[in-house]
């Protein structure tokens, strides 16, 4: 008999379904593109989708060619990077829809979809991001977004990876996350 306590006992396996539950939610969390359509997560089910808060205004905005580049390269292998603008870090993402659709497409030429501005702390957070922010990263960080690009690895199954925003795109710990949530 499985006690409670006990690795990969009773309490272990609920919470691991608790955790895939709150995250499986954020696919139903309804949202608007950048252009102002309804959409969801579930729009991309299936992918592994990486989720960023993006800013136009910060010292990290170059982070936008390497998640370009993770876009281009695994695409049309059932990943897509979705941006979510937030403008609650030191007011860097100031600009409206329209000119922050035309500041990533002329400036990084991002191809990847981008949700309206949204907060990701506070109050006001989206549901999205009260679900993510749940998951700890490498250093064991959960809660508060800290800064502008952090980044969450959601698998098609739910299961969700929290990188730091100095974890670049290009950064071996992330692509290797892509790499192994891609689905079969």
């Amino acid at each position: 008999m499985l006690q409670p306590y006990a690795v990969g006992g009773y309490a272990s396996t609920a919470r691991r379904i608790a955790a895939r539950l709150r995250a499986m939610s954020i696919f139903t969390e309804p949202i608007h593109t950048l252009r102002g359509d309804a959409a969801s997560l579930n729009d991309f089910a299936g992918k592994a989708i990486l989720a960023v808060n993006v800013a136009s205004k910060c010292g990290l905005t170059p982070q936008y060619t390497g998640l370009e580049a993770l876009q281009a390269q695994y695409g049309d292998r059932g990943f897509t990077v979705v941006g979510f603008p937030c403008n609650q870090f030191g007011a860097q993402e100031p600009g409206s829809a329209e000119e922050i659709e035309t500041f990533c497409s002329t400036t990084y030429g991002v191809t990847f979809p981008m949700m309206e501005k949204i907060d990701v702390n506070g109050e006001g957070r989206h549901p999205i991001y009260a679900a993510l922010t749940e998951t700890a990263d490498a250093e064991g960080h959960s809660g508060d977004i800290r800064w502008n690009f952090e980044k969450f690895l959601i698998t098609p199954d739910g299961a969700v990876t929290r990188f730091s925003p100095m974890v670049t795109p290009e950064d071996p710990s992330l692509v290797g996350a892509i790499e192994a949530s891609l689905p079969s």
